[in-house]
């Protein structure tokens, strides 16, 4: 791969690019890299590369002539090692996102060429004429393109093949799959009293991976939910948990399985509130108040399940066949973390057979919940109820709750 970079500091972006990992990657011509200064491309005696804007206003604005000069320039060299004509990107703060699917595609052109502002900008024309693109690496301002230029640099020839020395490198990091990476520990085994997670010590390579499958799903959610939602979207659950040996599923009727369904939805309903209701509201969640709610909805054609596993109920769901409607999914806390929750909706689901889009609602609050649900195929339906600690007493911060329904096929 070829780049080139056309700046005003060709110095600047010249030694970031000999330096480390790219610059031995760049000794062993594993890339080409050249640095143009733009200021050799003017035609005034003065070498001015700038001047004040049309309209007014301050700063100064770079001439498109230099500029369009140089890329030409870069064009006639690509051309003559016979290379295709380079993709031009110029990096300013109105271009679009960066992110590392745009790295990924940058790194699979054979010539990449970054424009790099200064001051109030360049002229528009010579963005119009020569640009395939602009780029921005965030929202905020810089007092150059440079940096930005570097960073694009190297989050796209670290992709060349040879630069890293595995491609494992760059395949389990943050952002290559859509989620952020998982915790990384070194010796020693304590530090400070605090001591580096036992399962990164049992040398069980399968326990290790799912250990970081899941610290990086989770880390992802809590820091990054819009990256988390995106992933859920486009990392469908192809396969569930199978079900193991004592573990069953059994429709609630004797009293002896009310009474455990009630403890179930109070200890569920309790989880699921405590971080946006009052105290007050979570005193009424007893089980014998949740019995009374869950046998009004029996009586409005409402049916429930019990999830065992070698005889102890460790989850519960309901089905409303007059309406469609999937709700009361709980799984204990100690029984989180084996697919009960995956498994019962699925469950449930099928035994809602004849509705093609069964419904079911979920707090917002809820991310892991809803991660589930998007993964499993449920798709937002719209808001069916707001919580606001304006207008409900039960509520202690705002919150809505989501209708989701099911889309997968």
């Amino acid at each position: 791969m070829r780049i080139d970079i056309v700046t005003l500091f060709p110095e600047l972006c010249d030694s970031f690019l000999s330096a480390s990992i790219l610059g031995r990657a760049r000794a062993k011509n594993l890339f080409e890299a050249h640095c143009h200064q733009i200021r050799d491309y003017t035609t005034n005696k003065q070498k001015q590369t700038d001047d004040y804007p049309y309209g007014g206003g301050c700063g100064m604005v770079l001439y498109a002539q230099p500029i369009a000069d140089c890329l030409r320039e870069v064009q006639r060299q690509c051309a003559e090692q016979g290379r295709a004509k380079p993709h031009v990107v110029f990096l300013t703060a109105a271009g679009h996102p960066y992110n590392e699917e745009a790295a990924k595609r940058l790194a699979q052109y054979e010539a990449v060429t970054l424009v790099c502002g200064h001051y109030e900008g360049i002229d528009e024309r010579v963005i119009e004429a020569f640009g395939d693109e602009e780029i921005s690496i965030g929202d905020y301002v810089l007092t150059g393109g440079e940096l930005a230029s570097l960073v694009v640099a190297d989050s796209v020839l670290r992709l060349q093949p040879g630069v890293l020395a595995e491609e494992k490198g760059y395949q389990e990091e943050s952002y290559w799959d859509g989620l952020l990476e998982y915790p990384q520990y070194t010796r020693p085994e304590v530090w400070e009293g605090r001591a580096v997670p036992s399962v990164l010590l049992t040398g069980d390579h399968q326990k290790i991976d799912a250990w970081r499958g899941q610290q990086s799903r989770t880390r992802t959610r809590l820091r990054r939910p819009d990256l988390y939602e995106h992933w859920c979207d486009t990392h469908p659950l192809t396969e569930l948990p199978k079900w193991k040996r004592g573990e069953n599923m059994r429709l609630v009727k004797t009293e002896e399985q009310w009474d455990v369904a009630a403890r179930l939805f109070a200890e569920g309903r309790h989880d699921v509130c405590k971080d946006v209701c009052t105290p007050l509201y979570l005193d009424t969640l007893t089980p014998e108040h949740c019995r009374e709610e869950l046998q009004s909805e029996r009586q409005n054609g409402w049916a429930f399940y019990l999830h065992s596993t070698k005889n102890e109920a460790d989850g519960m769901v309901g089905v409303c066949h007059k309406t469609g409607q999937i709700s009361h999914l709980f799984v204990t806390s100690e029984a989180r973390g084996r697919g009960i929750g995956s498994k019962m909706l699925d469950f449930a689901r099928k035994k809602l057979a004849e509705y093609e889009h069964p419904t079911l609602t979920v707090l917002d609050t809820n991310t892991r919940a809803l991660a589930l649900y998007r993964r499993m195929g449920w798709r937002p339906a719209g808001v069916e109820a707001v919580y606001d600690p304006a207008d409900d007493p039960t509520a202690a911060v705002y919150c809505q709750e989501l209708k989701l329904r099911y889309e997968a096929q």
